[in-house]
This record gives C-alpha cells, structure tokens and sequence, in this order.
C-alpha cells in the first residue's frame, strides 16, 4: 500500500499529515481524490464579522419590508441561475468533497427545486390564518424572526444551504451560515448566487469563522434564531449555546437508518435500492441505509446479491462519469471510517467484505459490509458516515422493529415488502421522523425532513419547513364595548 499520495506536481505528503493538517487549516479545499490543495482561504477578523452583522440586521430591515412577489422574483432567478450553470456549480462539489459529478449536477438541480419550491409557495404557506372565536374576530399572522445562524456540514454542499436559506429568505428573514472548512469554494459560489440573483446586501452572508466566532455570533443579540446540521456533539455545544441566549433552534444531527427487508419483498429490486441508499454519496449521508435488517428467509440471498453489486462498482475520478466508487471527503473521514471497523471487529464484528482503504492516491475505501455485531460492540451504536453497511439477520417482522427502533437515532428508516398496507403498519411501529416504503429513505422539496431522538428536532422543507423561524402572532378584533 501507497504511504504517500499527489499534493503538488513534484511533492508528496504523508496521508497522516494530510488529516491533522485539516484539523489546523479552518478554510481549506483538498481534493480527495488526490490529495492536491486547490485553495486556502483566511479567517474573518473580529471588526470584519462585526461589521457582517451590522449589515444583516440592517438588510433584515429591508428585506422583512419586501413583497412575497419580490422576494419570490430573487429566489426564481437563483434557482434558473443554478439550472443553466449546472456544470459550473457542481465543478466544486467533485473537487472539494468528492462527489460523483453525475451526483454532484443533481445535488444543483435538487438545490434549484427547493428554491423554486419556496418561490412558489410561500405566500400560500404564511398566509394567515382565521379563526372562530365565540365573539370578534381573529387571526394568527406570521412574522419573521430576523437574523438567522446556520451552521451546516459538508456533505452536500449546495442542498444544505438550499433548504435552510430559501424558506427562510421568502418568509422575510435574513440567513448568515458557517459552512464546512473543507468546502468554502461551494460556500462562496452559494453567498455569490444570491447577490447575482439581487438579494440586498446582508440577505445571504456567508461566514469565514472560527469556533470561537461561532459563540459570539450566537450570543450576538442580533441573532434570533440557530439552525445546524451535524454532529451529535456539535448539536449539544451550538444547541446549548443557543438555549443560554434564549434562542430558538432546529437540529439535524444524523441518524442510522434501518433498512428492514421484510419475506415477502421483491428481493431483486430490492437489493438494487439498497446499493443505492447505502452508495448514494459514497455512503455519506444522513439518511443511508446504515442497517439492513433481513428476515431470515432472504437473508443469504440478499447478502449473495448485495455483496456481489458492491464488489462491481469501480474507484477512479470522480469527475470521470464512468466511476462508480469515488473517495471519501477528506482523509480525515476515512480514518475515522477504519478506526470504528478496527473497534468493531474487536468487538466481535465480522468483515464480510472490505473493511480498508483502496491501494491508491486519494482517500478511497473499499465498500464494507459488517455483521454479527451484538449490543455491547460500539458499532451498535454509532453512526457510520461512509461506504460501511451493517447488516443483521431477524425472524420475523416483530424483530426487525424492535432491532429498528433499539437505537439512539431516529431520523430516517424504510421497509420493504410487497404488501403496502403491512409496509404502513411496520412504519408506524419505527421510532423515526420518516419512513419510506419500498423506497430508501431521501428528501424532495415537498417533504419534510427531520428526526427524533439523537437525530435531533424541528423539520426542514415542505409547508413544515417554513414554519420553524416565523412569529405565529395573534391578532384580535373586538367591539371596544365587549365585556372582558
């Protein structure tokens, strides 16, 4: 195996370095799937992020004044901005995280939807709402909030940003956003997109920041509401900062989805959908199919199946719209990745397939299946962010919920079986914020997306979405002659 891999024409790096260098570089693109550093980009000062609050409450001001129609008219030409200028958009997504390019264009054109969605439908969503009082007359109104702080991740660049800012942005409030320090390129595309679309200085502010910033800007009094997508941990710290000031917040901190395969299901289709929401995004995203769950009597033939599709899919460039298996985000993620295998197989796990990383340049890893994992091994437990699927044989319907629901998540979940009205009725029994039937777990604009438990609270899109950081105001209208 390589011990180094391509940082600059002429120079190499160990992989070690590369990992603790992106613990200590805040702002900085590495391509994964070489090594080489595209880009490094400095911090705010203190003067300059005092000086991006200032502009946002001031923009908020304005923007809280302007017509839905308006600020429909911005957010329409974001989104046909987007459309013609897929490529351009999704360049960066490849080069920074290692996006499959073909994913990569329809994380943009996911991006666009979820903006013309709001466009189109805010109005509706925030009209107001009368009531019957037994005498008068009233109505709830909706108000925005004002300043808004999102902390988002780096998994999906442009989605994350998308669903946060564009129900936001049309409900009249203002977004600023510390975006993941391995993708500041898409951060600085997103923050260019909506000034080119002519939202008002202060609209849409991206932030440069530190950690440390990161608590003045959530205890800045300017700041009315905290949105992050991430970490368990991370969730605790913004969330708790967030709750000492006296602020709302949302939290969507991951999950380990369950992917129940009930007897009954068509099992070919099947084992097609579950490389797919396991490899969608080379496995890392909130809602993968993290657990299979498999009733016994398909058991050995979705594992034959399953196993043999991994084994076909191919490393190379991702920009290369032949592969199939590209790298890992950073290096960083994939040693976490081989650690938690490491502690797993001492536990007692069994490497069915896979379980290292790829003898090439980049932070590639071999797709992973897990089994034989019991309660007190770690992988119980945790969440793998990456191509790692656990997998898990159970007798019968009341196994495969209750193993479901045995865990410290509750994001997302799907079932699979070709009686609809049993796939119902198993959903309602799983302790989750979506479940799909006969379909991975994953997110359109007109759903609402969101977990319990460890996975967090409050929902993003749908009519749902716009809802979380507006004042639902009572206005009532009585004779001023009515008794009390």
């Amino acid at each position: 195996m390589t011990n180094h891999i391509i940082d600059r024409p002429n120079r190499t790096i160990s992989k070690s370095k590369i990992a603790s260098r992106e613990i200590r570089a805040a702002y900085q693109s590495v391509n994964p799937y070489n090594g080489k550093i595209l880009k490094t980009f400095k911090e705010l000062t203190d003067q300059q992020l005092k000086q991006a609050l200032k502009t946002a409450a001031t923009g908020f001001e304005t923007w809280r004044c302007t017509t839905f129609a308006k600020r429909a008219a911005v957010a329409a030409k974001a989104a046909a901005i987007l459309r013609a200028r897929v490529d351009e958009f999704a360049r960066p997504v490849t080069l920074e995280m290692g996006k499959l390019i073909a994913e990569a264009r329809g994380e943009v054109a996911l991006s666009a939807d979820i903006i013309d969605y709001y466009a189109r439908n805010a109005e509706h969503f925030l009209a107001p709402q009368h009531l019957k009082p037994r005498s008068g007359k009233a109505e709830i109104v909706s108000s925005p909030f004002g300043v808004l702080f999102g902390v988002q991740p780096w998994n999906f660049p442009y989605y994350q940003l998308a669903r946060f800012a564009a129900p936001n942005l049309m409900a009249g409030n203002v977004v600023m956003v510390k975006h993941a320090g391995c993708v500041p390129q898409c951060a600085i595309a997103f923050e260019k997109l909506w000034r080119e679309a002519g939202a008002p200085a202060g609209a849409y502010t991206n932030l440069l920041i530190s950690h440390d910033q990161v608590n003045q800007v959530i205890d800045d009094p300017r700041i009315k509401g905290v949105a992050l997508t991430g970490s368990v941990e991370a969730g605790k710290i913004v969330a708790g900062r967030a709750g000492q000031n006296l602020k709302k917040s949302t939290m969507e901190l991951g999950g380990s989805d369950a992917f129940i395969v009930l007897k009954d299901a068509d099992l070919d289709q099947t084992v097609k959908w579950a490389v797919w929401g396991k490899m969608n995004n080379m496995g890392q995203c909130c809602v993968a199919a993290k657990r299979l769950i498999v009733v016994e009597e398909l058991a050995d033939r979705f594992l034959d199946q399953f196993q043999t599709a991994l084994a076909a899919l191919k490393p190379g460039d991702p920009m290369d719209k032949a592969t199939t298996l590209g790298p890992l985000s950073t290096e960083a993620a994939l040693v976490k990745l081989l650690h938690q295998i490491k502690q797993a197989v001492a536990k007692g796990a069994t490497v069915v397939m896979g379980g290292k990383r790829i003898d090439r340049p980049g932070s590639f890893m071999q797709p992973t299946i897990l089994t034989n994992i019991k309660p007190g091994n770690p992988a119980f437990r945790e969440e793998f962010f990456g191509p790692v699927a656990l997998f898990f044989r159970v007798k019968n319907e009341d196994e495969a919920v209750a193993l479901a629901n045995d865990s410290d998540f509750g994001l997302g979940g799907s079932v699979f079986t070709r009686d609809v009205a049993r796939g119902k009725r198993v959903a309602s029994r799983i302790d989750t914020g979506m479940v799909f039937v006969n379909h991975p777990t994953w997110t359109t604009a007109d759903l609402p997306f969101g977990g319990i438990k460890n996975s967090g609270y409050g929902r993003e899109l749908s009519s749902l979405g716009i809802q979380e950081f507006v004042n639902k105001k009572l206005v009532r209208v009585s004779s001023i002659d009515a008794p009390a």
